[in-house]
């Protein structure tokens, strides 16, 4: 067990977490910009794009990089630094840092070693489309990156077919067509769906629509800067607000019959309509006949 109290004093340095904006460099809030200026180092995904952060908040701390493909060796060297008592500030290219991002291994080796993790809060592409795409914000399941090879996409769609969550999916502009016929397979085109891209940029921009319509969409439209893709979860069966008889059932088909509409047809719509069982209402309909 380890009980962490994040803002005592501790034996140890702490690693504080540090989102950077998404594309806005505004985004930045006072305290990530004091702890990047405060800090004694930072790990970062991309020094040279960080560079570019620091230079604009003029912070003068020196940079290590953390990136999948030297977190074996990095996090070793940085666990030592924090053991010494150095406060670390982790961050990635852009938005949260371990969120379809590396360096949760750093996070995790932390806490096995009992080191303060603290978290700031800040930008994060996923939320900010949801809030403004339209769709239901709550209950969301956030998922990231599928897999790029279409067998595995599918597999992971049909995992998801049945969630009545708004699901939130990161993707490529490259991508993006594809993914969404994949889902058209896997949900069919009905499920509504928001193109989220680049956000808080000059050039934002949310497409909204039907799988089927953002299908057509993009056959002509070629899309530039990431996405975030967010999709309608399915609808759960809509809830019988009355309560019908068989023979208020066999007055609605009586009533729809007259107007014109084919009896099979009046049947199922009523059936449908009323919760009523639909091999009733028809051996109910012809025996009045």
């Amino acid at each position: 067990m380890f009980q962490q109290k994040s803002y005592q004093t501790q034996v140890s340095g702490t690693l504080y977490l540090v989102p950077t904006p998404i594309g806005n460099l505004d985004d930045m809030t006072l305290r990530s910009c004091k702890l990047l200026k405060e800090c004694d180092l930072i790990a970062s995904e991309d020094t040279r794009n960080t560079q570019k952060l620091l230079n604009h908040i003029d912070s003068q701390v020196p940079q290590m990089s953390l990136h999948e493909h030297n977190y074996r060796e990095r996090v070793p060297q940085l666990i030592k630094l924090l053991k010494d008592g150095k406060t670390i500030a982790q961050v990635s290219d852009a938005g949260m840092p371990s969120i379809s991002d590396p360096g949760h291994e750093l996070v995790v080796a932390c806490i096995q070693e009992q080191i303060p993790v603290v978290a700031v809060p800040g930008p994060t592409a996923g939320l900010t489309a949801l809030i403004a795409s339209g769709l239901t914000p709550q209950p969301h399941y956030f998922y990231g990156f599928l897999p790029r090879k279409k067998k595995k996409q599918v597999e992971e769609l049909q995992k998801l077919a049945d969630q009545v969550a708004t699901l939130i999916f990161y993707e490529s502009p490259y991508r993006v067509a594809a993914t969404l016929e994949a889902m058209r397979m896997v949900f069919g085109g009905e499920r509504q769906v928001v193109i989220c891209r680049e956000l808080t940029k000059i050039h934002e921009e949310y497409i909204r629509g039907s799988i089927d319509e953002l299908c057509e969409y993009l056959q002509e439209t070629v899309l530039k800067g990431e996405c975030c893709l967010l999709v309608a979860g399915k609808l759960e069966e809509e809830p019988i607000l009355a309560e019908y008889s068989l023979e208020d059932g066999l007055e609605m088909i009586a009533t729809r019959v007259a107007a014109g509409t084919k009896a099979t047809k009046a049947i199922k719509e009523v059936a449908k309509e009323t919760g009523l069982s639909r091999q009733e209402l028809y051996s109910a309909y012809h025996q009045e006949e």
